[in-house]
């Protein structure tokens, strides 16, 4: 079995309701699900806040079956993939995978922005406080970066 941590996020239509699909989606292998929260976009295209969480899964997948099921839940909430870095119904990003290593194109892990990113660090906290990134503790990462402007929303729910 192997255990996955995935980001998920959204900022297209009702982003609750597609944060929702993605938690039931994966209903099956879900361990966890975090808190949500609301976050700036990332990169330079205009567009509206986030709403974000992290999911913690276990199965038997391989990296790619893991990918392919991401895609296919990113599909059922018809995700478009227009402009990189660009508004989403939603978003599954694989952030990692029992430590796993890889430099595919396709799939690069742990997810090669991971560390960056407070929107991705701060709920995964939340779900596995011990968390490791890289050999490196997930609340060493989060301190080193900027996390203004997230706020969490106790007010919206998505767990199953």
């Amino acid at each position: 079995m192997t255990r996955v941590v995935l980001s998920i996020g959204s900022n297209v239509g009702d982003r609750a309701a597609h944060l929702h699909t993605a938690v039931a989606e994966f209903a099956d292998v879900l361990v966890a699900v975090s808190p949500v929260y609301e976050t700036p976009p990332w990169g330079d295209v205009p567009q509206e806040p986030y709403l974000n969480a992290v999911l913690v899964v276990v199965g038997d997948l391989t990296p790619m079956e893991w990918l392919a099921r991401a895609h296919r839940v990113e599909a059922a909430a018809s995700r478009k993939r227009d402009v990189h870095w660009g508004p989403r119904t939603l978003d599954v990003d694989i952030v990692h995978i029992d430590g796993l290593v890889s430099v595919d194109p396709e799939l690069q892990l742990p997810h090669p922005f991971a560390h960056e990113r407070a929107f991705v660090l701060l709920p995964w906290l939340d779900v596995d406080p011990a968390a490791e990134l890289s050999g490196r503790p997930v609340a060493d990462w989060l301190s080193t970066v900027d996390s203004g402007g997230i706020r969490r929303r106790d007010d919206v729910v998505v767990r199953q």
